[in-house]
This record gives C-alpha cells, sequence and structure tokens, in this order.
C-alpha cells in the first residue's frame, strides 16, 4: 500500500489555497463541504471562490506566493497555480514545517493526494490511486455511485444515535458487531431509506430486547483454482463476515487480501508428505472455533467437495451439533482447462470426462485402468505430478495408444499459469525440461489437440 488513506476532521481549520483560478475554486468547494475555513493567496482570484472564502471566515491576500508565509498555522495547503515552479516551492516549505501538503496534478510533489470522493454524509466514501489514474478514480467512483443508495448516509447517521446504547448492551465487540451486520440485513435499512425513522427505532429497541447470543457457523467455501474474480458472491460474502478463517495451501495470497482484515487467519496447508496440520486437528479446529461463537470460513481451494475433504470435515460438525454451509467453488478442473483453452467435452472427441486422484499409494497409483482406456472421454488428474510416468506406463500397457495427447498446467487460472502439450509417450519427461511445479493438473484426452487453436489466455 503506497498511501495510508485517513479522514480528516477540517471543521473550523484554518486551511491555505495558493492560487486563485478554477482549479484552486474546485479544492476549495470540496474544502468548504467539510467545514474548513479558507485563506487564499493570489495575485487574482475567481469571484466564485472570493465567495466561498468569504463564506468560510477566510481571508483572501492578494499577493505572489512568499516563503515568508507562516505556514505552521494551517492545518493543509494546496498548491493550485498554473506555474510548476511556484507549486515546487509552496511543497518544499510546507515539507519544511511538517504542514500537510498537496501540488495539484504533481504526484511527486504531494504529501496527501485528493481522491474522488462519494458523499452520503457522514458516510463518505473516497477512491485514490496515490496520483498514478486520477480519471480512473472518478470512473470507479461513478460506478459506486449507481451501487450505494442515497440512504446510506441516513443509516449511517441512525446508526451512530443508538451506537452507545447497543455498547451498552453488548459489551463484546465481535458479538456487536455481528448484531449491527445481522441488524443491517433486517428490513429496518428499508425503514431508515424511506424516513420511517420512529418504526426504525421500534425496530431497533425490540432488536435489542430479543436479540440472542450468537451461535458459531463454519462456512465451508470453495475459493477456486486461484483467480480472485473467479469467487462465488457468496463465497465473498461469507469471507469478509468470518471471525476466523482455516485456509488450505492453494488459496493464493490475492484471495486471502479479500477476507476480512481483522479475522483471525488459520493455515493448515497440506501438500505432499507435508501436512502442516492433520486432518483431524483441522476438523476439531473447526468444531473448537464454532463451539465458541464464532463464525469460521473454512477456505479451501477448487470445490470443497471435489477431492477437497469436505464431506469429512461436515460429518465432524453433524456429528457435534454444529450448524454449517457449503459454498461451492470452481473446481481445478473447469477453472484450468477453460483457461487453458481446453474443451473437457466436445461433441467430435470427447463424449464423457472422468475426475481422478494421481496420489500414489505405496509407490503406485490405484486406479480401475480397464475403465479409464475409452476413446472418447477425457481424463482428469488432480495431485497426479510425481505420479505421472507410472500413470502414463499404466494406461499404455492397458491399451491406450501411446500418442494420446496430454496436456499439464501448472498453477492454472494465475498469473504463473504455464500449459506443457505432449503425448501419453513422452508427457512424463517434459515435467522437469519445462520445470513443471505443484499445483499441476493433468489432462488426457484428444480434446487437448483442440488447445493449439482455442487457447486465449496466451
Amino acid at each position: 500500500m503506497d498511501i495510508f488513506p485517513i479522514s480528516l476532521k477540517l471543521q473550523k481549520q484554518l486551511c491555505l489555497i495558493v492560487g486563485g483560478g478554477h482549479i484552486a475554486y474546485r479544492k476549495a468547494v470540496l474544502l468548504a463541504k467539510a467545514g474548513a475555513v479558507i485563506d487564499v493567496i493570489s495575485p487574482e482570484i475567481d469571484a466564485g471562490l472570493l465567495g466561498l472564502v468569504q463564506q468560510s471566515g477566510g481571508q483572501f491576500v492578494q499577493a505572489q506566493y512568499s516563503q515568508h508565509i507562516a505556514l505552521r498555522k494551517y492545518r493543509l495547503v494546496i498548491a493550485a497555480t498554473d506555474e510548476a515552479a511556484v507549486n515546487q516551492t509552496v511543497f518544499a516549505d510546507c515539507e519544511a514545517e511538517n504542514v500537510l501538503v498537496n501540488s495539484v496534478d504533481d504526484p511527486p510533489h504531494c504529501r496527501f493526494m485528493v481522491p474522488a470522493i462519494i458523499d452520503r454524509s457522514p458516510l463518505v466514501v473516497s477512491i485514490a490511486t496515490n496520483g498514478a489514474s486520477p480519471v480512473l478514480a472518478r470512473q470507479i467512483r461513478t460506478q459506486l455511485e449507481a451501487a450505494i443508495p442515497q440512504g446510506m448516509g441516513a443509516l449511517a447517521e441512525f446508526s451512530g444515535k443508538w451506537r452507545s446504547a447497543v455498547k451498552e448492551k453488548i459489551e463484546n465487540p465481535d458479538k456487536r458487531r455481528i448484531f449491527w451486520e445481522d441488524l443491517y440485513a433486517s428490513p429496518l435499512k428499508e425503514q431508515v431509506f424511506n424516513g420511517n425513522l420512529a418504526e426504525a427505532d421500534r425496530l431497533i429497541e425490540q432488536a435489542l430486547q430479543q436479540w440472542p447470543e450468537p451461535k458459531g457457523e463454519v462456512y465451508l467455501v470453495g475459493a477456486g483454482p486461484g483467480d480472485p474474480e473467479l469467487l462465488t458472491l457468496k463465497a465473498l460474502r461469507l469471507m469478509q463476515q468470518a471471525d476466523v478463517v482455516i485456509y488450505d495451501r492453494l488459496v493464493s495470497p490475492a484471495i486471502m487480501d479479500l477476507c476480512r482484515r481483522d479475522a483471525e487467519k488459520i493455515y493448515v496447508g497440506k501438500a505432499r508428505s507435508n501436512h502442516a496440520v492433520p486432518q483431524e486437528s483441522i476438523n476439531a479446529l473447526l468444531v473448537k472455533y464454532a463451539q465458541e461463537g464464532k463464525r469460521v470460513c473454512r477456505l479451501k481451494g477448487g470445490d470443497p467437495f471435489i477431492f477437497g475433504r469436505g464431506g469429512e470435515e461436515i460429518q465432524e460438525l453433524f456429528a457435534a451439533g454444529v450448524a454449517f454451509q457449503v459454498v461451492p467453488g470452481i473446481t481445478a478442473a473447469s477453472g484450468c482447462s477453460a483457461y487453458a483453452g481446453i474443451p473437457l467435452t466436445h461433441r467430435d472427441y470427447a463424449q464423457s470426462v472422468r475426475f481422478l486422484t494421481g496420489h500414489l499409494k505405496e509407490g503406485s497409483p490405484e486406479l480401475p485402468w480397464r475403465e479409464l482406456v475409452y476413446q472418447n472421454q477425457t481424463l482428469v488428474l488432480y495431485m497426479g505430478l510425481v505420479g505421472l510416468e507410472k500413470i502414463c506406463e499404466k494406461l499404455i500397457a492397458h491399451g491406450q495408444r501411446p500418442d494420446m495427447p496430454v496436456a499439464l498446467v501448472s498453477k492454472g487460472t494465475t498469473p504463473e499459469q504455464k500449459v506443457v502439450v505432449g503425448t501419453l509417450a513422452d508427457i512424463a519427461s517434459k515435467v522437469s525440461e519445462y520445470q513443471i511445479q505443484a499445483p499441476t493438473l493433468t489432462i488426457i484426452g484428444d480434446v487437448v489437440s483442440l488447445r493449439e487453436q482455442l487457447q486465449w489466455l496466451d
């Protein structure tokens, strides 16, 4: 994070604008809305700007900027002249006095940025790009304007009125947060939006009187194969409201960044022959935190019910009487094949697809080999990289043709995705040649030959 976002209280605070033209006026409008007292220094001044200065109780000094100006009395300074040298001098002087300064459209000479703003006072949303793209910030603001109802400001004001009463009734901050989240999901919000504040007061009083102690719950959430944009809306919502996030090795950092920032995050990743936390201990963790009244997000790569041991975990939750939800995710077979440009089925090449695990048992994969040797079928192997050579040998030995196309999709759907194509006869030799690493999905079938025509990501 290149900038630290803050919200300044500027009511009755003295602020300085150097410059008297249209750009200075635009900045003065924002300062005036925030209740600041505005001084302006400039040889000339726009009539509208002069009016804002007078309304705020500030002063207009008709002069060139001078280094002898007493800057320490100002909360912040904005350099808004059309002379770069003057703006840079203002910046240097403010830096020397430790005064916050913004030089308009000149990011290197800014100690703070003026963001694009959505004003639903007291709710204020700001969007900043650290000066890299103000136009992009404004476009995002336009999109959010449509998504944030005008009534959100009234809801924020209503919440502030009741904040002390709720805090007195519910002392635990985690439980208090759950109360507010439940309240915002109730009919109360629409009552506030429609201006029915008496009814909203009645509903919150009723909620405080009847509100039970929150019960713990587990969300078994599929995080998909890696690309954060493949998350479902429900997955994202539950990730952002969970108190505890218990996550696997295949959950990407970009996805973890979308979880609630103050949630407790517990890594239980499993790699081959290296289980950070045994499955039995993971099950016990889920039960433990839920029984403490916490909302637990069990975040798994791919889909929790496809080679994700999700069934085992919710069996344990059911036995312990813990409430749970299951949120499907895009499994690696679907996500990685799509990003590699390989359709798993095709009328001319494959009328069926089978998902298999390639884990070795006592050095050899145990699979129904005869059933797998079928011409118009696609095989997708999860976790089969280590046993790939033996798998290929077994398929050939049971009658599959050696030139059957095979694709390895490593770290699929992520920026590090790598796809290597070969045949059953030679694909194993390409693992070291192309430095293929786990997690890797193996796709076997004639559909792989379509990649050359259908690949789109590369």
